[in-house]
């Protein structure tokens, strides 16, 4: 037959992508059983992943492989093994595919063979085949890497030790990177004891190099000897003090908090230049919330590199964080600017910033510009409160109504919406929006709470009461229901008994919100206990600077001679929040 093999092997190859459409249940897609008496052999992922059941690839390079003719036996053997491969019969595929390999010597076939076996669990035929593929293709890594795998998973750990340090040796000065790479080969490989006890072989002629004691530290750890671990992270850092990738490692391995971030200080000290680790540190201070600081070593690394998106992103967070708007702004623009990441966050602090600033208009735009995630929806809450604040009450509406519209049911929208009405003074029409709405959804706890605060702007007390006893039912374990009950009956001076035991169960809830707090020392203030009440208010205020707070406060030191401490407290909280009426209102009830 006058016909070349590998344009066989070409034709054969798309008849066997086409057939595998057609595969019946035992098929391609099935995992082979294990052979008796073997463990499932794990393959890392830096192995091939062409499955045995797929014809492999041409070669490119036609003339380095051996020219076969296409005889009826090779034929039959071909056949035969793809047939079989196709049925999910792997152990009968590969020793027709081995002897194959072993009369053609052509390397796409010993490959194959190698496959085969492998997948097989048949060990020893597929080393067979791998020996025979280094022979004609030496420095193959895929074979190279297939053999260390089928060595470590049969358990012979001191053949492949021999074999991959005469690779090392070969690297001369540069063993130490050779032994790094071989880790991070190894280092998806299941049984990690295994892969200890290789590397433990490998590193023992090299007990003065740096390297050889890293990867020593990195595979104890993966087999779970910490102690082990540290004790060689150390001798690693000894040979190299200054060598940054181990001083990450040692960081990794001390305990979180004041140990690590000392280590981490301390060795930065000493390599001011280490930009992974300063970033590792600057992280390290923002999971213990030192914000203050973790912006100082950011600040560092966004002077070092001052395109880089995560460090302008975290200047920019952490600045807001500290209440440092100013600061926040210049780096989070120029993160959006740069494009690259989730944008719609730096956009929403954007117009925060904006929004806090008075730039009105700037904040809208930005609100605007946050098109998806967690942060779309608050941002149309946002942009409707900016019109507001613009006098558009009417436009706010229409934008909370789109909203509402592409999310029917969605209780915060609800709640932005009756917050506007309120805001605007037209309580009425508050109180009608969240009494349709909770037509609609009896038992939602937002709306009631809502819709009993819209009551209590008109007098509705019983209603109210109603609303919030329901919602304390629905929620029992929430604060809710209890501070605003138990507030509403202090601040009109009535049932003060009970409206101070409906305040200590909130308390004991949330025993440090500042509301709850507030609502605490206006129920003693009611009850004539002035010293009490001013402690709990003073603790709120140091807590949440809030105009109502601090209107209390006020009221409180007036009532114990001390009028010119309150004009103090009235005149920082005026400056800070000149439109809040309940401040206003109770100053000029004292200082007409």
């Amino acid at each position: 037959m006058n016909f070349s093999f590998s344009a066989f092997v070409l034709m054969f190859s798309l008849a066997s992508a086409c057939a595998m459409a057609q595969a019946p249940a035992q098929g391609p897609g099935q995992e082979p059983s294990p052979v008796p008496g073997q463990e499932p052999a794990q393959v890392p992922a830096e192995l091939p992943a062409q499955h045995p059941a797929v014809a492999p690839p041409i070669a490119k390079d036609q003339d380095r492989l051996p020219k076969q003719e296409l005889t009826a036996q090779i034929l039959y053997q071909f056949l035969l093994a793809e047939i079989a491969a196709q049925r999910g019969q792997f152990g009968l595929a590969a020793g027709a595919y081995l002897d194959l390999a072993k009369s053609t010597r052509d390397p796409r076939i010993v490959r194959r063979a190698a496959e085969m076996a492998f997948h097989a669990r048949q060990y020893d035929p597929a080393l067979e085949a791998i020996r025979l593929w280094l022979e004609l293709e030496a420095d193959s890594a895929p074979a190279k890497q297939m053999r260390a795998t089928l060595l470590l998973a049969s358990g012979r750990i001191d053949e492949l030790a021999a074999i991959l340090a005469r690779d090392v040796e070969a690297q001369g000065p540069r063993a130490g990177d050779a032994l790094l790479q071989m880790a991070r080969a190894f280092a998806r490989y299941p049984d990690k004891a295994a892969v200890q006890r290789l590397f433990e072989l490998l590193t023992q002629p090299y007990p003065g190099l740096a390297e050889a004691r890293f990867v020593r530290a990195q595979t104890a750890l993966g087999a779970g000897d910490a102690v082990r671990a540290r004790s060689e992270i150390d001798q690693a850092m000894q040979l190299r003090p200054n060598w940054e990738l181990a001083a990450l490692f040692k960081a990794d391995l001390l305990p979180r908090g004041a140990e690590q971030l000392e280590f981490l200080k301390a060795w930065l000290a000493a390599n001011p230049e280490a930009q992974q680790l300063r970033l590792g540190y600057a992280r390290a201070l923002v999971g213990e919330k030192r914000y203050t600081e973790s912006r100082v070593e950011f600040r560092r690394l966004l002077e070092a590199n001052p395109d880089n998106a995560e460090m302008l992103y975290a200047v920019g967070i952490l600045s807001l964080q500290v209440n440092d708007a100013t600061e926040a702004e210049q780096p989070l623009k120029r993160f959006v600017a740069i494009g690259r990441g989730d944008l719609n966050p730096a956009r929403f602090y954007l117009g925060q910033i904006a929004d806090q600033a008075g730039r009105l208009d700037d904040a809208l735009a930005w609100y605007d510009q946050v098109d998806a995630g967690e942060h779309a929806l608050p941002a149309k809450i946002r942009a409707a409160q900016v019109l507001l604040r613009q006098n558009k009450l009417d436009a706010a509406r229409e934008r909370l109504a789109a909203a509402h519209a592409a999310t029917p049911g969605e209780v915060r929208l609800v709640v932005a919406e009756a917050q506007l009405l309120r805001d605007a003074n037209r309580h009425e029409e508050a109180f009608a929006f969240l009494n349709k709405a909770l037509e609609v959804q009896p038992d939602q706890p937002e709306i009631l709470y809502e819709t009993a605060l819209a009551a209590e702007k008109l007098e509705h007390l019983d209603l109210m009461e109603r609303h919030l006893r329901r919602l304390i039912v629905l929620t029992p374990d929430s604060p809710q229901g209890y501070n605003a009950l138990g507030y509403s009956l202090a601040d009109r001076n009535l049932r003060l008994e009970e409206a101070a035991q409906l305040i200590d169960k909130a308390l004991s809830l949330a025993p440090n919100d500042p509301f709850i707090l507030d609502s605490k020392g206006w129920v003693l203030f009611r009850q004539g206990k002035l010293a009490e009440a001013l402690a709990a208010l003073q603790k709120a205020y140091a807590q949440k600077p809030d105009a109502e707070i601090a209107a209390h406060i006020g009221e409180v030191l007036w009532a114990l001679g001390r009028p010119q401490e309150a004009l103090v407290i009235w005149r920082e909280a005026t400056k800070a929040h000149p439109t809040n009426q309940v401040l206003t209102a109770t100053i000029k009830r004292f200082v007409p």
